[in-house]
């Protein structure tokens, strides 16, 4: 059937929904028609491997050729005026890239692949007129009247390159043959009003270099080597096992280098400290440095400041291969609104809810995700997913949940929305959440999905069968804040605080926790973590090294952000590299060794992780003792080992000090935070304590003890 004036009309100007209903290869009976668009070509040919037909002009740049024999393979043949001929196959010649079972799942907003059915994807092929090679373009653009691919193959200009709507699914397609890796391109979308906007491609997979905005098409040709790593975590039982996080902002670590530059050096500090994990804050793709990450833009495309997606792929492989394990933050919280990227995405508001009760976040100025709206929820969970399953990341960190789980987050009365039983928790953000984590473990056996979450919200670490969200573990927020609290009051004052670093004891089981002192706490005017500690210079890192030795044998596993492990004095700052210098200068080396052992020790000594979420892996041995501010408590494993816990938060030692112990016999003093070789003053027990048959602390057995100021001493027996 011959396509109406007005058809032509929609092809010519490059904006018909269907343009493969007008050009290209169609079968009329026993003739065939090949129509392609060439604006300004004085002369058309289409050219097959035995002969050649002449095109005529039928409407505005649109040329056909008819005939009645077998077409086979074919080429477009234009030519202009002052201009070479320019020979091209046809995008319009090719049949969608996209099945049925693709488009059905994207519909029902359960393709948990995404990535392999939308974005740009680089497919190699021949025919008898040779290489056929070309890029699949597929966006998700329900409320377009018309999308056409945009590119440096193409001079920016998408008249030539219309998609094709794939119907209700609300995506649209287009194969263009000869489009390399590494061509920059983006989608051109026609709103409903009628005008066109540019924008990227929401599931690129890699991204120009920030300011500059475009996707780049990208192919991964790397060959992973960490099958041994991936095959023992799938048998690992995280809550089980050893976790010491190593927070980092990779391009504030060493400075800004390539991924695999940064491979070698990161190893072998992370090694060194003995920290079993590293955590990247956020490295998918996202404009603004200052943001550190946390505003997004690509959510597919790890950040081109430091290499290809095959480059961080090797920096993971490498660190998996070193033992360290690697999580990194996620941030589905929410999007900023720049006008190329995911905001009002073809035209109306799509991943963001319309109403900005609902769709704005007032603290941040970006906008909310709609989790109510299967292709958004689809899009954030095969997100996470794409991150596990293509980068092998062993963990995901999960951005201000809190601000999905409330309505009302940072909102004053009139702000927000109730849900539909009048409450103030977000239903489709707990159902986003639910299925995310249920999706991710289910997929991925021995990952881990964290969730910095800092309310009362119940049931976050729980599994999602029993009602709960379904993360593995939760930041413990509330500890994190009273510690710090505790630990910057003088020692003078402390004995009036003291429930404040017993308090997290009361709720430490009701989830499956993490100690941070994460970035949040060492910047904006905070301070680093030295700089809180009351007193001078000596007793600031003494008080720093018993509070890492604290946080280090109280029960949930450890995260520490970068620079805190060799006690940096300054307030971190993204836009330049750690104070590496202070490393010349022992008590700083010293702390760095301090934060070694205590990692060293911790992996050594299960009864310092094996049942961190079960009531038997702790006991108080006397855990009131504010008037001496003093703190002790057994940790203990499965087997029934135990190790002792002794700190002391006041600003002199304690001499021949009586500690209850559940039995008699020699102790051994795993750590002594006031060593020497840690810069502290060598108050200790010369490598050993002997507890004896006299009760103390409601034990049947007590050691006599040398306790350091402002210091701790582990002890096993």
């Amino acid at each position: 059937m011959n396509p109406d004036a007005y058809e032509l009309q929609l092809v010519s100007e490059g904006r018909h929904h269907n343009p493969h209903s007008v050009l290209g290869f169609h079968q009329e009976a026993k003739n065939w028609v090949v129509r392609t668009l060439r604006p300004f070509a004085k002369s058309v040919t289409l050219r097959t491997k035995s002969e050649t037909h002449a095109a005529e002009h039928v409407f505005g740049g649109i040329w056909e050729v008819r005939g009645d024999k077998k077409l086979g393979d074919y080429r477009i043949v234009a030519e202009y005026e002052n201009a070479p001929a320019w020979e091209s196959d046809d995008p319009y010649r090719y049949l969608p890239k996209l099945g049925d079972l693709d488009i059905h799942l994207i519909a029902e907003g359960r393709h948990e692949q995404l990535w392999q059915a939308l974005g740009a994807h680089y497919v190699e092929s021949k025919d008898s007129l040779g290489d056929t090679s070309g890029v699949s373009f597929k966006v998700w653009a329900p409320n377009a009247q018309s999308v056409r691919v945009v590119g440096d193959f193409n001079h920016w200009d998408g008249q030539l390159y219309q998609m094709r709507s794939m119907g209700h699914s609300g995506v649209w397609e287009l194969f263009i043959p000869g489009v390399k890796p590494g061509a920059l391109y983006k989608f051109q979308i026609r709103t409903k009003h009628g005008n066109w906007i540019t924008k990227i491609d929401p599931l690129a997979r890699r991204c120009e270099i920030p300011p500059a905005t475009a996707s780049i098409v990208d192919a991964s040709d790397y060959e992973w080597s960490d099958k041994k790593w991936m095959e023992s975590r799938a048998k690992q039982d995280a809550l089980r096992s050893p976790m010491s996080v190593y927070e980092l902002h990779l391009g504030s670590w060493r400075g800004a280098k390539n991924y695999r530059d940064m491979a070698s050096d990161l190893i072998g500090h992370v090694k060194f400290l003995g920290f079993t994990h590293v955590e990247f804050m956020p490295l998918a793709e996202h404009p603004f440095g200052g943001s550190w990450g946390y505003q997004v833009t690509g959510y597919y495309a790890p950040t081109s400041r430091f290499g290809s997606p095959d480059d961080f792929r090797y920096l993971v492989d490498q660190l998996h291969n070193a033992g360290i394990g690697v999580i990194m933050d996620w941030v589905p919280a929410h999007f900023p609104k720049d006008e190329w990227a995911l905001a009002r995405y073809d035209g109306e508001a799509l991943y963001e809810d319309a109403d900005p009760r609902r769709g704005d976040h007032p603290d941040w100025g970006t906008h909310v995700f709609n989790f109510g709206r299967t292709e958004v929820k689809n899009f954030l969970v095969a997100n996470a997913l794409y991150w596990l399953e293509e980068f092998h990341i062993d963990g995901l960190r999960v951005d201000a949940v809190a601000s999905m789980l409330y309505l009302d987050y940072s909102r004053k009365d009139g702000e927000w929305l109730p849900n539909i039983y009048g409450g103030r928790e977000n239903l489709d953000a707990i159902e986003f959440l639910k299925e995310v984590n249920a999706t991710a473990y289910k997929r991925n056996p021995g990952i881990m999905m964290i969730a910095e979450e800092s309310t009362a919200f119940p049931g976050v670490s729980a599994p999602t069968d029993q009602g709960g969200l379904g993360f593995g573990f939760k930041w413990n927020m509330g500890w994190m804040h009273d510690s710090l609290e505790y630990i910057q009051k003088d020692p003078m004052w402390r004995r009036y605080h003291h429930g404040e670093i017993t308090f997290s004891m009361l709720y430490a089981y009701d989830e499956k926790f993490v100690l941070p002192i994460s970035h949040d706490e060492v910047v904006h005017g905070k301070g680093s973590l030295l700089a809180k500690m009351p007193g001078d210079h000596w007793q600031k890192l003494a008080n720093m090294r018993a509070y890492l030795s604290f946080m280090w044998s109280h029960p949930g596993k450890k995260l520490l952000f970068m620079g805190q492990e060799f006690a940096q004095p300054s307030e971190w700052s993204e836009s330049r590299e750690l104070d590496w210098w202070l490393l010349d200068h022992h008590p700083h080396r010293g702390m760095q060794q301090l934060v070694a052992d205590l990692n060293r020790l911790y992996v050594e000594n299960p009864a310092l992780w094996e049942l961190d979420h079960e009531r038997e892996g702790f006991q108080w041995i006397d855990g009131g003792n504010a008037d001496q501010n003093l703190l002790s408590f057994l940790r203990i494993d499965a087997k029934g080992n135990q190790v002792a816990c002794i700190i002391n938060f006041a600003g002199h030692p304690y001499e021949n000090f009586r500690i209850g112990l559940p039995k008699q016999g020699e102790w051994t003093e795993l750590l002594n935070t006031d060593a020497e070789i840690y810069g502290g003053s060598g108050v200790g027990n010369y490598g050993s304590v002997r507890a004896e048959a006299i009760p103390m602390h409601g034990r049947d057995f007590s050691a006599s003890v040398n306790i350091p100021p402002l210091g701790a001493i582990w002890l096993k027996g």
